[in-house]
C-alpha cells in the first residue's frame, strides 16, 4: 500500500503546491471544529423546553400559507452496520419491526395534519421530499407502496418537485429502481464512501463498483433525473494515491453531484467507531493531500464546487441557483427550493415550521408511546427570536452564496450592520487580515481561498457559541 512521506519538507511543498479552492496554510491555521450550519442555532442549542404544544402552535401558524413544503422521512433501519456511520440508525433484518414503524409514521403524518386543523381531504402542497436513514430501500416493496400511500393521502405533488431517496447499492434490484420512479421518486443519493476494498474492510462495508454502476444505470433508465453519490475522506486505510482511483472511477460512472465528506472520528460519541482503530487514519498531512486530489479531479473533471462538501455539474440546478442568487441549505443540504416550511416523521427527525425548529424522540418505545397517547412524539426544539432569524439569514447567505450584502441586510432587518455586528468587528478584523474574509465596499465576500473554511466564517456570528459555556461536539471544518 502505498505510503505519503511526511517530512516538514513534504509538507513544505505541498503548502506552495496548491493555491485556489484549497490554501494549505489557512487550512493548518483554521484546523478547528464548528458546526455544519445545516440550521442556525445549530440543533444541539435545541432545549426539551420547546413541547409538543409549541410545535402544534406553530404548525397552526403556517396551516393558512398556500406555501409547498418540504416533507423528511427518517427511515433508521438498517440490515448491517457501517463503523464510520454517526447517523440514528437501528440494526436489524426483521421487516416485522419496520412494517410496524411505518404504520406510525402514517399516524404522525394524519396527528400533524390534524394539528393545523386542515379542511376535510384537504392536501398540503409538496415540492420536496426525501427519504432518509439508516437504509430507506431496507423496507420491502409492500412497505415503499405503504408509506408513499400514506404521503399521498396528505400531500400533493408538485410540478418538478425534488423527490428523493437515499439507496445502499448493496441492497437493490432494477426492479426496485423501477418501483421508486413508479412512486415518483426522481432523484436518487448513493452511498459509496471509497471503493478500495482494504477500507471497505476496515470500515465494514463491501460494495463493488459493478453494483453502484448498475444502480446508476437503472436509475437513468427509469428517469431519474439526478444522480448523487456520496464519498468519505479521512477512512481507514485511506492513502492519497487510493482515494484518486475512488473519486476517478466515481467521475467516469458521471454522476449530477457528488458529496465528498470528512470522516469525523467521534469514538467517544458514536461507538461503531470504536471499531475503527486509530492507528490506521491517514493523519493531517495525508488527509490534506487526499482533499487536494480530490479537488484537482473533479474540477478537471469540470465538476462546480457549490460549498461545504458538495460539487455538481455547470448544468446541474444547485450551480444555476447560486448563480441567480437562490440557493438555500436545511437539513437536506443544499436545495432550490424557496426557504419553505420543512415537516419532518420519524425518530430523531428535525423539522422547520414557521420561526421553530422542532426534533423528535429518539427511540421507537418513546416514538410509539406518545403517538398512542395522541400527541406529537416532541423531544426538543426552539423558537427562534429575532436576533436568531437576522444571524441565520446573515449565515445562509454565507453558507450558500459565500457573500452577505451589509447594506441589503440591513434595509431588510431595519439595524445598524456596524452597530448590530459591533461584537464581532474584531475577530472579523482578524480573519480579513488572514485574508479568509474580504470587504468589497458593503459586501462582506469569502474569497476561492477561503470557501472551504466558510463555517469559520459563519462561527464569528453565532451568538450562541460565543456566549454558550456548551461549546458542543463539532467535526473539523475541513
Amino acid at each position: 500500500m502505498d505510503q505519503l512521506i511526511t517530512t516538514p519538507h513534504k509538507v513544505d511543498a505541498l503548502a506552495s503546491a496548491r493555491t485556489g479552492l484549497l490554501e494549505p496554510a489557512l487550512l493548518k491555521k483554521f484546523d478547528i471544529n464548528g458546526p455544519r450550519y445545516t440550521s442556525y442555532p445549530s440543533a444541539d442549542r435545541f432545549h426539551p423546553g420547546f413541547t409538543d404544544a409549541d410545535y402544534r402552535l406553530a404548525l397552526k401558524r403556517i396551516a393558512l400559507s398556500d406555501q409547498a413544503l418540504s416533507l423528511y422521512i427518517h427511515l433508521p433501519f438498517c440490515p448491517n452496520i457501517c463503523y464510520y456511520c454517526a447517523c440514528n440508525k437501528i440494526i436489524m433484518k426483521d421487516h416485522g419491526r419496520s412494517a410496524k414503524y411505518i404504520k406510525y409514521l402514517a399516524k404522525e403524518m394524519a396527528a400533524v395534519c390534524a394539528a393545523m386543523d386542515l379542511a376535510p381531504k384537504q392536501k398540503l402542497p409538496l415540492s420536496q421530499l426525501h427519504w432518509g436513514g439508516g437504509t430507506p430501500t431496507f423496507l420491502s416493496d409492500a412497505e415503499m407502496r405503504e408509506l408513499m400511500g400514506s404521503i399521498k393521502n396528505h400531500f400533493e405533488f408538485q410540478q418538478n418537485g425534488e423527490y428523493s431517496i437515499e439507496i445502499d447499492p448493496r441492497r437493490v434490484t432494477e426492479a426496485d429502481i423501477k418501483l421508486l420512479a413508479e412512486l415518483g421518486f426522481n432523484r436518487i443519493s448513493l452511498g459509496v464512501q471509497d471503493f478500495n476494498p482494504e477500507v471497505q474492510q476496515a470500515v465494514h462495508r463491501i460494495q463493488t463498483l459493478e453494483e453502484t454502476q448498475s444502480v446508476l444505470n437503472w436509475s437513468r433508465k427509469y428517469g431519474f433525473t439526478s444522480s448523487s453519490v456520496d464519498l468519505i475522506y479521512g477512512l481507514p486505510k485511506q492513502t492519497p494515491t487510493s482515494f484518486a482511483k475512488t473519486v476517478q472511477a466515481v467521475i467516469e460512472m458521471n454522476p449530477d453531484r457528488l458529496s465528498v465528506y470528512s470522516y469525523a472520528h467521534l469514538p467517544h460519541i458514536f461507538k461503531p467507531q470504536r471499531r475503527i482503530a486509530e492507528s490506521d487514519l491517514p493523519n493531517a498531512v495525508a488527509k490534506l493531500q487526499i482533499l487536494s486530489n480530490t479537488i484537482d479531479q473533479l474540477e478537471q473533471a469540470g465538476y462546480i464546487y457549490i460549498g461545504m462538501d458538495h460539487f455538481a455539474k455547470p448544468s446541474d440546478e444547485l450551480v444555476v441557483a447560486q448563480k441567480e442568487g437562490r440557493l438555500q441549505r436545511n437539513f437536506q443540504g443544499y436545495s432550490t427550493q424557496a426557504e419553505c416550511n420543512m415537516l419532518a416523521f420519524g425518530v430523531t427527525a428535525i423539522g422547520k415550521v414557521d420561526d421553530c425548529y422542532v426534533q423528535s424522540v429518539r427511540t421507537l418505545d418513546e416514538y410509539y408511546a406518545l403517538l398512542d397517547q395522541h400527541r406529537l412524539p416532541t423531544l426538543r426544539g426552539m423558537r427562534l427570536s429575532e436576533d436568531d432569524v437576522v444571524r441565520r439569514d446573515l449565515i445562509g447567505r454565507l453558507m450558500c452564496h459565500f457573500e452577505v450584502d451589509a447594506s441589503q441586510l440591513a434595509q431588510k432587518y431595519g439595524i445598524d450592520f456596524d452597530a448590530y455586528f459591533a461584537n464581532e468587528a474584531s475577530e472579523l478584523n482578524n480573519l480579513e487580515d488572514c485574508g479568509l474574509i474580504e470587504w468589497h465596499g458593503d459586501t462582506l465576500t469569502v474569497p476561492i481561498s477561503g470557501r472551504l473554511l466558510v463555517r469559520r466564517v459563519a462561527m464569528v456570528f453565532d451568538r450562541h457559541l460565543r456566549e454558550s459555556l456548551s461549546q458542543g461536539s463539532y467535526s473539523k471544518i475541513v
